[in-house]
């Protein structure tokens, strides 16, 4: 009898790892569903559709901590234009290697935009696990990446393009509310004009904030947490390009630089286990 069940074992063990292999990349062939999501391979982040606390009535596709209990959310392509909750929603990569976000009528929510002619059956989007959602040819090079895209939250490995040169790059823009992720009234961003890298906070027009950024809060350093190590640091590469990177000792929580929808800008170390984050304000309005 136990004999006659060792095939059986062996099969299910070989269904199992190959249902697993894939969970967190997305090929032509493999679609994301609505109930779908890929994981990073770590386990930390997850990518799939939310609705706010607040509604039902609208979906967005984004990324979120994946070992946290209280959905936190980092990134979300759709922000701007959510899809109906009460219709099902797919992430494919099109014959032109991008990335489109659809309902079920087929209108295209969101779309990257690679510019490439052919190549999608090749191309896959990964999860990876620092959080980062990349497109990659072929030959293993990234076409597209969400860092590239922030929403309104930093977090390590994350390389945040604040300007290039005299040109404004990147900038963080809030959520609308705690629970809606359209774009909110406050942006904050590095003022490429200014020799001591001024961090500007606006609504709207409005100026809410104006101080030197070299590393910490206003003033520099690191933020400790026991043991903990949390540096932030401003990079000016060739061309002028200022980036703003956040780095993190081994051991430390899963941490984060959120620009809330109150315009405070604070960061965020995340545990596995707390329900209710504690913050510590870097800027506040």
């Amino acid at each position: 009898m136990a004999a006659s069940c060792v095939p059986i074992f062996i099969v299910l063990l070989f269904l199992s790892s190959f249902c697993k292999s894939d969970d967190d990349t997305l090929t032509q062939a493999k679609p994301l569903f609505s109930s779908d999501k890929l994981v990073s391979k770590g386990g930390d982040f997850a990518l799939g559709f939310f609705s706010p606390t607040s509604s039902n009535t609208s979906l967005y596709l984004g990324v979120w901590y994946n070992t946290i209990p209280a959905r936190t959310v980092v990134w979300v392509a759709n922000r701007d234009s959510p899809i109906a909750a009460s219709s099902s929603a797919t992430l494919a990569i099109t014959n032109s290697s991008d990335l489109v976000l659809s309902d079920a009528q087929g209108l295209a929510s969101w779309a990257t935009k690679t510019n490439i002619v052919a190549g999608g059956a090749g191309t896959a989007a990964v999860l990876l696990d620092t959080g980062n959602f990349v497109l990659r040819s072929p030959n293993g090079t990234y076409i597209w990446q969400s860092f590239d895209h922030p929403t309104d939250t930093l977090i390590p490995s994350m390389k945040f393009v604040a300007s290039y040169g005299a040109q404004v790059v990147g900038r963080l823009i809030a959520w609308k509310s705690s629970d809606d992720p359209s774009s909110g009234d406050f942006s904050c961003g590095l003022d490429p004009t200014s020799p001591a890298l001024q961090m500007l906070i606006r609504n709207g027009s409005k100026l809410y904030y104006r101080g030197v950024w070299n590393g910490a809060t206003v003033s520099g350093g690191t933020y400790s947490s026991n043991d903990d190590s949390i540096v932030y640091q401003v990079n000016v590469g060739q061309g002028g390009e200022v980036s703003l990177t956040l780095n993190v000792s081994d051991g430390s929580p899963l941490t984060r630089i959120v620009l809330e929808h109150t315009g405070a800008l604070t960061i965020v170390p995340l545990s596995a286990i707390a329900i209710a984050p504690v913050q510590h304000m870097l800027i506040a309005v």
